[in-house]
């Protein structure tokens, strides 16, 4: 399949694409990595007129700490994350959820801005960054905000950015002293895509109980969701198999997955059960060692 024909600008910075998105209106699409964006445009889902690279503004790129937080530029591609010590060091599930996307040369050019701004109910990075309580950084010509990951994503390929906003930073809280944090999915075997994920950050007290739970489950709805069910089960209490598999148990009680060829809607909620018990198990597991 071809696209149909469009034409091409490279901004040289957030401000000039903010002109051009400006200029170009309904007609303009931000290109990043493009791995979402030229497919469907192959398809014909998407025909913009004329695509606006991001891929020249300086600075939208790369992984730092500053003032508590992990701040990941829109435009840094998969591998660098899934590689980086910094991020294998302080939250190693986003190292993890980064190293199972799509394929190698899906890892090399796709960047988290465009996986989180596309908000595909199927990609990883959503779902982990939510259980890691991330906001995201949004620019505009009227200034900039910040949306918290909890309120970012709203439905299918929907988030709560608006036309003229450009994402320009993914931004993650260092965990807290005795957390832990992991990230599981059954995955697709034929496109990679989430069937059902699980991401989860664990706080342990010195006494090993929970001092706090945040679970988030994908694949069973339009948007990742927040397993608060089994949070609230984990809260202050011993974290034992017990207790552990009575959180798993309501992980998905507030899913509504949509069936597909793939798998049912029953199946899927089961396995978000399964996947929840062991993103929390490798999450309580981890927060035992640090």
């Amino acid at each position: 399949m071809f696209p149909a024909n469009f034409g091409y600008v490279a901004a040289r910075s957030v401000d000039e694409a903010l002109e051009l998105m400006a200029k170009h209106g309904e007609d303009g699409k931000l290109l990043a990595g493009g791995h979402s964006l030229i497919p469907a445009m192959k398809l014909r889902l998407s025909s913009p007129r004329t695509l606006i690279d991001l891929g020249t503004v300086p600075g939208l790129r790369g992984i730092k700490v500053d003032g508590g937080r992990l701040v990941i530029g829109a435009l840094t591609v998969h591998a660098d994350i899934a590689s980086s010590e910094l991020v294998r060091k302080h939250m190693p599930a986003l190292a993890e959820a980064a190293s199972v996307i799509g394929d190698v040369q899906v890892r090399n050019r796709g960047t988290i801005g465009g996986s989180v701004a596309h908000a595909d109910p199927g990609a990883d990075f959503p779902v982990i960054l939510t259980a890691l309580n991330a906001s995201f950084a949004v620019r505009s010509s009227a200034g900039s905000r910040t949306i918290a990951a909890d309120d970012f994503f709203t439905d299918f390929y929907t988030t709560a950015m608006n036309a003229q906003e450009i994402l320009t930073e993914v931004r993650v809280p260092l965990p807290a002293a005795g957390a832990g944090t992991a990230y599981v999915k059954l995955p697709h075997p034929a496109s990679g895509y989430v069937v059902v994920s699980a991401g989860a950050l664990i706080v342990r007290q010195a006494s090993g109980a929970c001092a706090s739970a945040r679970v988030a489950i994908g694949g069973v709805g339009s948007a990742p969701i927040r397993a608060t069910l089994a949070e609230t089960e984990l809260q202050g209490k011993a974290l034992t198999p017990q207790i552990i598999a009575a959180a798993a148990a309501k992980a998905a009680e507030n899913a509504d997955p949509v069936e597909d060829s793939y798998a049912s809607a029953e199946y899927k909620r089961h396995m978000a059960a399964v996947f929840a018990r062991k993103a929390i198990e490798q999450a309580i597991q981890r927060a035992g060692a640090n």
